[in-house]
């Protein structure tokens, strides 16, 4: 195969034993890699109903068919496992050294399984394995366990660690690598912890080998050089994804106290003119020139990497209107290994909680800075008031009862990201039928939403946007692996990306090819989901949360606006038709067969009759 190395490592850290192993074509051709290969892989060899926390569980890292090729912003990797947070299928993807490194060391992925006797890390280089004592690591935050690591194993490796929350088995911690960068929302650092893996180092040499170099490298450079001369380039680099603050607060969509409000009275104290008057510096990911880590110092005087996502959540939605502040908060969460967008989640609902009392002895109000800390260490390390919110917020509110549920903003266990959907029936949509859960990364569907004047709309034309953005951010990007900010930032052309993959592996590819791609995988992550929930399967998994229907906007322009529930499921039905899925939210027979997941079907159909 051109493009693709071909190569897996298959490590059992029970046995202690690592092996280079080669796997098919059609496997290639069929899932490509990132996502794709890591749900195919998932789904063929995790027995149902493993529990996540187990030896048994299997953590994939997945590099895509771009890492390590001259291709525009190629600098990712997918991790992927069964979620301890949802339990159903979760992965995500960061920006790290380490996806060149694993691609040049002559892998397209890693697959773990079994747990370690003791705390290790595993050192790959080249085609050597060996898995190394963590003793002098286990404790370490995610910071200062890359530093020694990088000292030992040289600047170049890509390193890829957990901090004291995964450690913890913390079920919303991430895998983090260069200090901010993190990926694996739905608990995937609670897996490496589970495994006794604090950390996997990689170090690779070689080359990849492409169809045609020349061509290759041709379009890389033309490509970067195109995204210097976007329109919106200059504005993009000054601020990255904070300009979008200043957006939501005017579209009434920035969560505020828990998603309680859209709008923020201090949001102009956290939006991007206020980072870039304090931004000290910038960080990207490899083989990036549209870098969108901007760096601030914090109450602590410390280096903190901001982004949209993270100062939202750690800012307006748990009541926090002071930059550096915020700074702190996700610092903390980045060197602890704690999802930013989980954690501000958890603590916005804990404030609830501490405001309608109930939860006994929790005081903990609006705005609260030093509670908010106290909190983040708590669920790292999963002890007092910790122990409860570290679990998730639909954990959480099991536990508390009361309806707490209802202001737990999570679709399938995983917390919406930071965007408030009360009167965005599009975007709720998007969250609801997320493969992971309620992310954004999927269907970044609200921009369209808004600007083409459609909020009040649940018709056909939502549904089929969903899928349309699905395809692309959440099939093609995901599977590749390559960063979607080129295209839906600077107007990147999509059909760059089968160009890309014809110089790399000979192949002609067309963006059909690639919504096909998209829609297997898919189907796939969905059938993964009904194997592992059986008979508990339900369309109202597919529901964003509660208080979006119960609780009115009650300030700003939109005040008195919510969703319609009866509208809301006549929209899920229009997703489920168009996707070839029945009305339980089940891909139907022929569509698996249409999609070649033909003996996928057939192993699904013992679990749950197919239509």
């Amino acid at each position: 195969m051109k493009g693709w190395t071909g190569r897996l490592l298959r490590v059992d850290l029970t046995k202690g034993k690592a092996v280079n192993t080669e796997y098919s074509e059609e496997l290639a051709l069929k899932f490509v890699g990132g996502r794709g290969l890591a749900v195919k892989l998932l789904w063929d060899e995790l027995k149902p109903g493993t529990d996540p926390l187990s030896p048994d569980n299997i953590l994939i890292f997945a590099g895509g068919l771009y890492a390590g090729l001259p291709t525009v912003n190629s600098g990712k990797m997918v991790v992927a496992a069964k979620s301890p947070l949802t339990g159903g299928y979760g992965d995500g993807n960061l920006g790290t050294m380490a996806s060149p490194n694993l691609r040049k060391a002559g892998l397209d992925g890693i697959v773990v399984k079994g747990k370690a006797k003791k705390p290790s890390y595993l050192w790959i280089n080249d085609d050597e394995v060996e898995l190394k004592s963590a003793a002098d690591l286990w404790g370490k935050d995610s910071y200062e366990t890359e530093k020694i690591l990088k000292k030992e194993h040289g600047a170049a490796t890509g390193v890829l660690t957990i901090g004291q929350s995964g450690e913890n088995l913390c079920r919303i911690s991430t895998v983090v690598s260069q200090e901010g960068r993190a990926g694996g929302r739905p608990g995937m650092g609670a897996v490496m912890g589970s495994k006794n893996l604090k950390a996997v180092i990689i170090k690779g040499t070689g080359e990849i080998p492409v169809a045609d170099k020349e061509a290759l490298q041709k379009m890389g450079r033309e490509g970067f050089q195109d995204l210097l001369k976007r329109p919106n380039y200059k504005h993009w680099k000054a601020q990255g994804t904070m300009s979008t603050v200043e957006w939501c607060q005017a579209a009434s969509t920035l969560p505020t106290y828990n998603f309680r409000e859209g709008v923020f009275d201090h949001s102009k104290e956290i939006d991007g003119n206020t980072m870039e008057a304090t931004t000290i510096k910038q960080r990207g990911c490899p083989n990036c020139n549209m870098i969108c880590g901007n760096v601030i110092l914090d109450t602590n005087g410390e280096e903190s990497e901001l982004d949209y996502e993270n100062v939202v959540m750690l800012g307006s939605n748990i009541g926090v209107g002071d930059l550096k502040q915020v700074g702190r908060l996700n610092r903390m969460c980045d060197m602890l290994g704690l999802d930013t967008i989980s954690a501000g989640s958890s603590i916005g609902f804990a404030m609830e909680c501490s405001e309608k009392k109930l939860v006994k002895g929790l005081k903990l109000g609006w705005g609260d800075f030093d509670g908010s800390q106290k909190l983040i260490e708590d669920m790292s390390f999963m002890r007092g008031h910790g122990a409860l919110f570290g679990m998730g917020t639909k954990a959480a509110a099991e536990k508390i009862g009361k309806g707490s549920a209802d202001f737990a903003m999570q679709v399938k266990g995983l917390e919406c990201s930071a965007y408030d959907c009360h009167h965005c029936p599009g975007m709720s949509l998007s969250f609801g039928t997320s493969p992971i859960g309620a992310h954004h990364k999927d269907a970044w569907v609200i921009s369209w939403e808004i600007s083409s004047g459609t909020r009040e709309e649940y018709g056909p034309a939502k549904a089929d946007k969903v899928i349309e953005f699905q395809r692309i951010r959440g099939g093609m990007f995901e599977c590749l692996v390559a960063c979607r900010f080129p295209w839906i930032e600077l107007g990147f052309e999509v059909d760059h990306y089968p160009k890309y993959m014809e110089a790399a592996t000979g192949l002609k590819w067309s963006l059909d090819d690639m919504w096909s791609l998209g829609d297997r995988v898919y189907a796939l992550i969905r059938a993964f989901w009904i194997r592992e929930f059986e008979g508990k399967w339900d369309r109202k998994m597919d529901y964003p949360p509660e208080r979006w229907f119960k609780d009115p906007l009650t300030q700003g322009p939109l005040t008195g606006k919510k969703l319609d529930k009866s509208k809301y499921d006549t929209l899920l039905s229009y997703y489920y038709e168009k996707r070839g899925w029945d009305d339980r939210g089940i891909p139907t027979e022929a569509t698996m067969k249409k999609l070649g997941l033909v003996e996928e079907a057939e192993e699904l159909n013992k679990v749950v009759k197919l239509n």
